[in-house]
């Protein structure tokens, strides 16, 4: 099974990640769920003005969203939503339709 997760990122205030939102998720996980991940974008924070920083004032605008799409181990499911659950960092998670899935 596939999952789309989308996880909440922190920016600096150049607006480049402050961390690394996946790392949270590799510790819930043992070493046989995700067979597979693969980065599809990012969101750029809120608080980015035409200066390309964040200033003083926008600093609770500082987040973002990284999405990265899963193939999890068949019988990992329920650990692999656990381990979402418990992370921290994720803002939303969904299976993935066949239709959602690119052609091979």
């Amino acid at each position: 099974m596939k999952y789309r997760v989308v996880f909440r990122e922190r920016s600096d205030r150049a607006g480049e990640r402050a961390d690394d939102p996946p790392s949270f998720l590799e510790p819930e996980l043992d070493d046989e769920t995700v067979l597979d991940s693969v980065f599809v974008g990012r969101t750029q924070p809120d608080a980015l003005h035409s200066s390309d920083s964040i200033e003083e004032d926008d600093d609770f605008l500082s987040l973002g969203a990284e999405i990265w799409e899963y193939d999890i181990a068949e019988g990992k499911d329920e650990d692999f939503k656990a381990a979402l659950r418990n992370s921290g960092m994720v803002m939303e998670f969904e299976p993935m339709q066949e239709e959602d899935e690119p052609a091979s």
